[in-house]
């Protein structure tokens, strides 16, 4: 038997489907000589300076340094995760090889690599190296496994990471805790988040000590083009009008005329980081939002594998290229110059085999976005991924610049201008005519699930630009003005201020519950498919907030007073909310569920002979839900059904 290990629940699936061990079983799938279960992330993690040795345990100056001789690891103290180690544990036990099938990066490595180093496996392993999800990217993957002592190096790289980021961390953030805190605050201390925090307060320090300098420029405007001054700023107004006072009556002469032809290459792809940066200046995406946003576009297989960090592609993607391109339908009156144009171009600004260390730059694949369910958030970002891709194949923007020199005395001025020739790669963004804009909540043929938030069809809120025109206006002649005048302004400034705060809290808001509603669609992803409240699985507010990373009384607060419309009724978001109980074979169903079966037992009992609690009890264990009388008369009563002589009839 061979077993195979993923990093999440959804991954397993799909890899268990390709393989055809379509036989579910409690944290793992089987069949087809496949067993493939999964981790939840980490696993496991570093040992804690207490579980070296009880010195360790006090924070003092003198256990400084904390080195262990040798690292160690251990389980992360959670039921869920230790219960699902056991899983993999057993599995490797009786298994003949095991093929690692965590995400194919460094972090990827180490958490598979401390499961199995946890799990005492001697099996032999091998290694999933893939880019995408889709169906043909797995099988070719499992055409191609490697053997795992390949990636030795990038395991060493995520272990050296993890060992130095305890050592800094435990240390530094002890050592400062101790001589610099108060009223037992910790300070932390980080690799990455304590330069971080430096450049913020150096940032700041800059902002803070800035000193606004005023000053003037010299602009004319002849046959409706401006021309400025090539002197540039002036800092005295003094000199401004000195300067005007020598040109006012003289006329402009053109003295020159130049004009130069150049080009602009297509932007390059996205990695993380560049793809983090331009969401959050089109739509205030935070580098979190966009991290989760392009994970769930990457298992829902509709793009590549996305922690990456270059922007370049192999040269084994390019016979791929004609496929993708078709496969992207919404985008065909932009692939379609490409793939008509003959051989499409193999730049080297796009494929260099040596900028490609793990992964390539992120990029659709070749599933067709409409047979896939997207939320509003997924469907930007993937807009932004795939005009990007396709750009990349698009000829380069030639424009020309002219620039015109005049004199007015002995002063120079300057004009210039650009102007397009050809577009290029910028037609891809002047003509915008995806469907992507379309939303939508429903499930699809295929059992997928996608939701959008209803905003009421309110516009898009932003300050004007004139209140912007007022500010610069203050700025630039405060010293002139009234003060009456500055007192209007700073008024409209502080009002400006309010509104601007006011629309950041409504994007906040909206980020919020889609974080909430994906995360409660995810947990209960059965239920939406069938309709089914039996299928309601155990969900209390812990878990979204787990889900989300947001605070439990946030949760709380955005699951008040809200609803969810669905193809099997409206339901407030209350609803899918409900506590656990565990069976004798260990499966965990929701009270939903009992209280479902109850109110069906009573529904069909003899209402000349109403059952009563102990015999509902009876009743419901035999229906595999082995729960206390006590517990059936609660149950009862929440459902507002009688005792069994107010029930006769």
């Amino acid at each position: 038997m061979i077993l195979c290990v993923t990093e999440k629940p959804s991954v397993a699936a799909d890899i268990a489907k390709i393989l055809g061990a379509t036989a579910r079983r409690d944290g793992f799938y089987e069949g087809n000589g496949y067993r493939v279960s999964w981790t939840f992330g980490h696993l496991c993690e570093l040992k804690e300076p207490n579980d070296y040795t009880d010195l360790w345990k006090r924070w003092s100056l003198g256990s400084l340094p904390m080195i262990p001789p040798r690292f160690g690891i251990k389980l992360k103290d959670d039921e869920g995760i230790k219960k699902q180690f056991h899983v993999i544990e057993t599995l490797i036990i009786d298994s003949t090889e095991l093929i690692n099938c965590g995400d194919a990066g460094q972090e990827g490595e180490l958490i598979q690599r401390w499961v199995y180093q946890k799990a005492n496996c001697a099996i032999p392993v091998k290694r999933l190296w893939i880019s995408s999800l889709t169906d043909d990217s797995i099988r070719e993957g499992f055409k191609h496994l490697q053997p795992s002592e390949n990636f030795d190096n990038l395991y060493y790289a995520g272990l050296s990471r993890a060992i130095g980021d305890w050592i800094l961390g435990m240390n530094a953030t002890r050592l400062y805790t101790l001589k610099y805190a108060r009223s037992r605050n910790v300070l932390s201390i980080g690799r990455v988040q304590t330069p971080t925090l430096a450049l913020i307060v150096s940032r700041q320090r800059e902002i803070e000590n800035f000193v606004p300098e005023d000053y003037w420029e010299i602009k004319t405007l002849y046959r409706g083009v401006t021309f400025n001054s090539t002197k540039g700023r002036y800092k005295s107004e003094e000199d401004a009008n000195t300067v005007i006072a020598g040109i006012k009556e003289a006329p402009l002469s053109i003295t020159g005329i130049e004009r130069k032809k150049g080009k602009e290459a297509p932007p390059r792809l996205f990695d993380l980081t560049s793809l983090q940066v331009e969401c959050n200046k089109k739509f205030s995406y935070s580098a979190d939002m966009t991290l989760r946003t392009i994970q769930s576009l990457y298992e829902k297989k509709v793009t590549t594998y996305p922690r990456v960090d270059t922007t370049f592609l192999s040269d084994d993607i390019y016979p791929k290229i004609p496929g993708i391109m078709q496969a992207m339908a919404p985008y065909a009156h932009l692939t379609a110059p490409v793939l008509q144009g003959g051989a499409i171009k193999k730049s080297k600004k796009v494929f260099d085999n040596s900028k490609v260390t793990d992964h390539h730059a992120i990029i659709p694949t070749n599933v067709d976005p409409r047979k896939v369910m997207l939320t509003r958030d997924e469907k930007l970002v993937y807009d932004l991924v795939a005009k990007r891709f396709i750009a990349a194949f698009y000829p380069d923007c030639e424009f020309s610049t002219t620039t015109v020199m005049a004199k007015i005395s002995e002063f120079e001025f300057k004009a210039t201008g650009k102007q397009i020739l050809k577009e290029g790669w910028r037609a891809i963004y002047s003509k915008d005519k995806t469907a992507n804009n379309t939303e939508g909540s429903d499930t699809d043929d295929n059992g997928n699930v996608s939701f959008y938030i209803n905003n009421g069809n309110i516009p898009e809120l932003r300050v004007s630009s004139s209140f912007s025109e007022l500010m610069e206006t203050y700025r630039n002649n405060k010293e002139k003005m009234s003060r009456r005048e500055k007192e209007a302004l700073l008024y409209a400034k502080q009002k400006v201020e309010r509104a601007m705060g006011y629309i950041e809290a409504i994007k906040q808001r909206y980020r919020t519950l889609t974080l909430t509603m994906q995360a409660i669609i995810d947990w209960q992803r059965k239920f939406f498919q069938d309709g089914d409240e039996a299928d309601l699985k155990p969900m209390i507010l812990k878990n979204i907030a787990d889900r989300t990373g947001l605070d439990i009384s946030t949760i709380s607060r955005v699951s008040n007073v809200k609803y969810a419309q669905t193809n099997w009724g409206t339901y407030p978001l209350r609803f899918f909310f409900s506590d656990g109980y565990t069976n004798e074979d260990g499966e965990e169903m929701s009270t939903r569920k009992i209280k479902i079966a109850l109110k069906d037992l009573v529904d069909k009992e003899n209402k000349a002979k109403p059952l009563s609690d102990d015999a509902l009890r009876e009743a419901l264990v035999k229906l595999g839900y082995p729960i206390a009388r006590r517990t059936v008369a609660k149950y009862r009563e929440q459902l507002g059904i009688p005792v069994a002589r107010m029930r006769k009839n």
